[in-house]
């Protein structure tokens, strides 16, 4: 396999991290969760129940390409929720040909069952609603549904590498 830089994305409670470590894994990559480089700012503004608006992403994105960048010679795996498109455009920037996005989706009602039994995460389910809000479902990704097994998504993702 070429090395990639994957993103792996989609709105909080999706399963990013446990995808993204597992797909990491499974390739011999590092794996880096865009949570990590969020500005305290940022986690504190959603611990606090307001979402994020485009300013608040700019340098957080641009921490997240710069990993990206870094990691392009020997591959990686990063989670990230890359909603809308001009965040994903950001994202690859300067490595382009490498960026291969993984779109982990479900149905409101379930990933709000996710979040509301989720422990210790600032992001809670009261911010799902404005995810889902501006998402922009990427049209060039590998789009998997979240109802599978761990497992079995990456079985699919593997699947759908080996086809492209």
């Amino acid at each position: 396999m070429r090395k990639t830089i994957f993103f792996v994305m989609g709105v909080s409670g999706t399963g990013k991290t446990t995808i993204g470590k597992l797909l990491a894994k499974e390739n011999h990559m590092p794996f880096f969760d865009g949570d990590d480089y969020h500005p305290k700012e940022n986690i504190k503004k959603m611990a606090s129940g307001n979402a994020l608006n485009d300013d608040d992403r700019f340098d957080w994105l641009a921490e997240l390409n710069k990993l990206a960048i870094e990691n392009k010679t020997h591959g990686a795996v990063i989670a990230c929720s890359a909603l809308k498109k001009n965040y994903r455009v950001r994202l690859k920037d300067k490595i382009e040909e490498k960026a291969i996005f993984i779109h982990l989706e479900g149905a409101y009602e379930d990933i709000k069952k996710r979040l509301d039994n989720r422990e210790n995460h600032y992001m809670t389910s009261a911010l799902l609603k404005s995810q889902f809000e501006i998402l922009e479902p990427p049209t060039e990704a590998i789009t998997i549904s979240i109802l599978n097994t761990p497992k079995e998504i990456i079985l699919k993702i593997l699947s759908q590498l080996k086809n492209d």
